[in-house]
């Protein structure tokens, strides 16, 4: 590696150490030629799928955009930026572990949806909403109702039971 600062083409490695959750190896570096030290950062070239998109037209995956749209769904609820983090990542892990050269966008929809299911309902529902184009709020019922159906909702059962009789 070509050093930084005098651009020498000798540098030695003096410490190393595993960096990004294991993910990384953080070395540490000293230039032959004017001994300037410094750090670099190695990882695995990974190569993520091409998205088979709805209209059969392929694209990069691209991990800004899968962040964008959780991001979006996720706007106003009380959900933490490392936990948003932790489902890209989650995400991004499992396509890369799969080793496919292209997977379905609809693949990458059904994971978000599944992630956001378990994180926070209310986001769920908007990026369903979205993901699988809600017509009228027939749909949107239907959804909730789904929803309700699967994580036992005692939540929405609790809270009518302290409204007034004539409330419920």
């Amino acid at each position: 590696m070509h050093c930084p600062f005098c651009g020498h083409e000798e540098t030695k490695v003096i410490d190393s150490r595993l960096a990004g959750e294991g993910r990384q190896v953080r070395r540490r570096r000293e230039c032959g030629g004017c001994h300037e030290r410094f750090t670099t950062f190695e990882s695995p070239e990974l190569v993520m799928p091409r998205l088979i998109k709805r209209d059969d037209t392929r694209e990069p995956f691209d991990e800004v955009k899968l962040r964008n749209g959780i991001v979006r769904a996720l706007e106003k609820r009380p959900v933490s930026s490392e936990t948003i983090e932790e489902i890209v990542s989650r995400i991004t892990h499992r396509l890369q572990a799969e080793g496919e050269q292209e997977v379905s966008a609809r693949i990458v929809g059904e994971m978000v949806m599944e992630a956001l299911q378990a994180v926070d309902e209310v986001a769920y529902v908007r990026f369903a909403s979205v993901y699988r184009s809600f017509q009228d709020v027939t749909e949107f019922q239907d959804e909730i109702h789904r929803l309700q159906q699967i994580t036992g909702d005692t939540s929405r059962r609790n809270q009518m039971s302290l409204l007034p009789d004539d409330k419920k």
